[in-house]
C-alpha cells in the first residue's frame, strides 16, 4: 500500500501530483529516494486478526481495529444474536450431518431390508457422534477467544497435532 500525501496510489495505476503531472503506472520500480523525494510513502498494513474470532477494520493508513467476538448469545426471541459458541456448535453438528450422511445407505438399506450394518461403518458413525460430542463439549467449556483459538486443529513443524476442532475419524480408522 502507497500513499501520495495522503491520498492511496496503486502500482500499475497512473497518479497526478499536486503540480498535475501525470506518473506512469510503472512508478512504483523508482528507487527508494525517487519515491521518497516525490512524497510516496509505503505504509505496511497491519496483519488481520483471526476473521473467525474478531470482527475487524483497517482504515486507510493499515491499522487495524479489532474486536473479539462475543462467545454467548446475546438479545432473545427474534432478535437472538448467536454468539461464537453457538456458531461453531452449529457447524459441528452441520460436518456431522454430513458425515453421517455418506453411510446413510447402510442405515436405510437395514430399515428397508433388514440387512445388518457392516461393523466397520458402524463403529465410522459412532466415532463420528463421539467426537461431535467432544468438539461441543471443548466448545463449552471454553471460556475466551483464546480458549476457542486452541481448538482448531494445528500440527507444529514436526506434524505433531493440536486441538480438537473439524479433526473426524475417517472411514476405516
Amino acid at each position: 500500500m502507497w500513499k501520495y500525501k495522503g491520498k492511496a496510489i496503486n502500482p500499475g495505476k497512473s497518479w497526478r501530483d499536486d503540480d498535475g503531472i501525470l506518473h506512469p503506472p510503472n512508478w512504483n520500480i523508482w528507487s527508494t529516494d525517487e519515491k521518497k523525494s516525490m512524497g510516496i510513502t509505503e505504509i505496511i498494513p497491519d496483519t488481520p486478526p483471526d476473521s473467525r474470532l474478531y470482527n475487524w477494520s483497517m482504515d486507510s493508513d493499515g491499522k487495524i481495529t479489532s474486536k473479539a467476538k462475543a462467545l454467548d448469545d446475546s438479545g432473545s426471541g427474534d432478535d437472538k444474536v448467536p454468539g461464537l459458541k453457538t456458531t461453531l456448535k452449529n457447524e459441528v453438528k452441520k460436518q456431522q450431518k454430513s458425515l453421517l450422511n455418506i453411510t446413510d445407505w447402510a442405515v436405510i438399506r437395514k430399515a428397508d431390508k433388514g440387512t445388518a450394518i457392516p461393523s466397520d461403518i458402524q463403529t465410522y458413525r459412532d466415532a463420528i457422534r463421539t467426537k461431535a460430542t467432544e468438539m461441543e463439549n471443548a466448545i463449552d467449556a471454553a471460556s475466551s477467544v483464546d480458549d476457542i483459538a486452541k481448538l482448531w486443529v494445528t500440527s507444529d513443524k514436526d506434524g505433531k497435532k493440536s486441538g480438537i476442532l473439524y479433526d473426524w475419524p475417517e472411514l476405516g480408522d
